[in-house]
């Protein structure tokens, strides 16, 4: 789950980073596929709050759909009913095969892992790690990429073994 920023300066700061974190990230999971006998394609995911059970998934994913094709009426009484139901975000995994083993990272997570210090999904909210921006408020591209590199190694560590 995305960490809680409340602090105005805090959001900057995180808003800086993600998307260079998330450029590094993938170039340093491209150069380990490259070297590996795994194999991966990247997908688009929804991610649920951990307690959504299985029929309020399937009631908001049938309210969303339905809003395609609502009145502008029905359209507001959808978006009522879902305001009080649990919400997915996007999540972005990539997923690897290597004969008959599977793996999945799950890529946004490991780009607060590179943005946040000891960033954890089950923590409500994470600190900035600032020595990723430099003095001048710009992003330190050696640190950034060596985190990212550090963090991507150890993800591909805790793969099975084949």
């Amino acid at each position: 789950m995305p960490p809680k920023i409340t602090n105005s300066v805090a959001w900057q700061q995180a808003e800086i980073l993600m998307q260079p974190a998330f450029i590094r990230v993938i170039d340093n999971l491209r150069k380990l596929l490259d070297e590996s006998p795994w194999t991966g394609t990247y997908h688009d995911v929804l991610i649920w709050p951990p307690s959504t059970t299985d029929e309020i998934k399937a009631l908001v994913t049938e309210l969303l759909q339905s809003m395609e094709t609502a009145t502008p009426q029905e359209a507001d009484e959808i978006r009522q009913t879902l305001a009080r139901l649990p919400m997915p975000h996007p999540g972005y995994h990539l997923r690897l095969e290597h004969q008959q083993q599977q793996a999945s990272i799950d890529l946004w997570e490991l780009c607060y892992q590179v943005c946040f210090i000891k960033y954890s999904p089950v923590q409500e909210s994470a600190d900035v790690d600032t020595s990723l921006i430099d003095e001048f408020g710009e992003v330190d591209w050696l640190r950034l990429d060596a985190k990212a590199k550090e963090l991507v190694e150890q993800a591909f560590a805790k793969l099975p073994e084949s």
